[in-house]
């Protein structure tokens, strides 16, 4: 008895420091969150820094103007006018990977790929490919650092979080300049454009430090999401090479694509979006690889969940992945299923919070109609002009942090399609140099 009374208080202790670890855990997570933030603004930064971790819970004109900029940015008229140069980066992309007599790494080269679009198209600067490449190694440092402890000594992450940051921010001032002064008509609005028009047109004229600042946000939020989901999609497109027929197949049927070419003009944003296969492909990849397992939130008003009371004022989390996992409205959730999405099935209808790779209500994430549409126009790349196949003899495991990844980045060599679906030889030099 003495013995069991023991381990029962020895299971007790144990139990006790367990709950208490993850709740400092859990705190730090958020605590780093926030501090996320304030480490990729400088101090003089006036544009208003959001607290509480992954949503923006700003209040008053501040709140409203932001929406609106975002709205805009995001708008049925600008997907479109991104759409064009969304492809020529893709096209660009791909070439570069087919040209390339070795295997790539898919996951590091998404990440170089998601940053190239946001340079070129979400912010219209035209920065040399070489400076283009220094400026990416760098963000790597800076992104690579940002969940460090913010403890400012020599060597430490943190300090050289900030001095990337630095560098970064020199670059991205230089730019923006250039980007000012240049009398160069462009044939659409990026989100840079947007952004200092709508301070304008509300009377706030914005500063060099804040244009800085935003440029950088848009950056983060354009980047490890969907290099996350960009290499989860080509990885169940090699895993399942009868998904990657079919949509071949809807393309045909479309008239988007005609002895293994894309024709020109095809690729509009309403042609996209009537892609129902290539929709419901893209949903999938989300559902069982979404980038980001959940994200916090602030309870607004007291609550009751399963028979617990959730008191206003708490902070909770809520997981993305586990929710797509215990939904009870997917069958066999671990089996990669477009057709679940089909007409037929349409299985993420059967209630309002079983899906959510985007988050939900009034903080889901702005830019999921951009990461969509780039997802899509790079699964139609992938199916009209490539051949690619895995590298290694086995699949790469798959790790969660900080967003999902193969742990290997994923191993793969690519082969470029001419218009008969013959390989093209590597190293011709026309086919490298297409630039936004």
């Amino acid at each position: 008895m003495l013995f069991a009374s023991f381990d029962l208080v020895s299971a007790l202790a144990t139990l006790a420091a367990c709950l208490v670890s993850l709740t400092l855990l859990l705190a730090v997570s958020q605590q780093l969150w926030q501090l996320r933030w304030a480490a990729t603004r400088d101090k003089t930064c006036k544009l208003p820094i959001p607290k509480g971790s992954m949503g923006f819970p700003l209040i008053g004109e501040t709140f409203h103007w932001l929406l609106q900029v975002f709205s805009k940015i995001f708008s049925h008229e600008a997907l479109e006018s991104y759409l064009p140069k969304i492809q020529l980066v893709i096209k660009d992309t791909l070439r570069a990977w087919s040209s390339n007599p070795e295997s790539i790494n898919v996951y590091h080269e998404a990440q170089k790929l998601t940053f190239r679009m946001a340079i070129r198209v979400l912010l219209g600067f035209l920065i040399p490919d070489e400076e283009l490449n220094r400026l990416f190694e760098v963000y790597q440092q800076f992104v690579e650092n940002v969940f460090s402890l913010p403890v400012d000594l020599p060597f430490s992450g943190y300090r050289r979080g900030i001095r990337a940051r630095e560098t970064l921010q020199k670059g991205l001032e230089k730019a923006i300049q250039e980007k000012l002064q240049s009398t160069q008509g462009k044939d659409y609005a990026d989100a840079l454009d947007i952004l200092i028009e709508s301070g304008k047109e509300h009377g706030k004229e914005l500063t060099m430090q804040e244009l800085k600042d935003g440029t950088l946000e848009l950056i983060f939020a354009a980047y490890a999401t969907t290099a996350s989901a960009s290499t989860s999609l080509i990885m169940q497109l090699l895993k399942h090479p009868r998904v990657l027929e079919k949509l071949r197949e809807e393309l045909r049927s479309k008239g988007i694509l005609h002895n293994g070419c894309i024709c020109e003009g095809s690729l509009r944003l309403d042609n996209i979006n009537s892609l129902q296969y290539l929709d419901c492909v893209i949903k999938e990849v989300l559902r069982l690889f979404t980038p980001i397992s959940g994200g916090y939130r602030t309870v607004l008003q007291t609550f009751e969940l399963d028979g617990f009371q959730i008191p206003k004022g708490w902070s909770v989390m809520y997981s993305i992945r586990d929710t797509h996992d215990t939904a009870p409205v997917f069958k066999d959730v671990d089996v990669f299923d477009p057709d679940r999405f089909g007409q037929g099935r349409s299985e993420d209808k059967d209630g309002r919070f079983h899906y959510l790779p985007f988050g939900g209500g009034v903080r889901t994430c702005l830019g999921k109609h951009l990461a969509k549409l780039f997802l899509k126009a790079l699964a139609i790349e992938l199916a009209s002009t490539s051949r690619f196949e895995l590298a290694t003899r086995t699949f790469p495991k798959i790790t969660l942090v900080p967003v999902v990844h193969p742990v290997d980045g994923l191993k793969v060599k690519f082969f470029g399609l001419d218009s008969n679906q013959n390989e093209i030889l590597t190293g011709t030099d026309a086919m490298l140099g297409a630039t936004v």
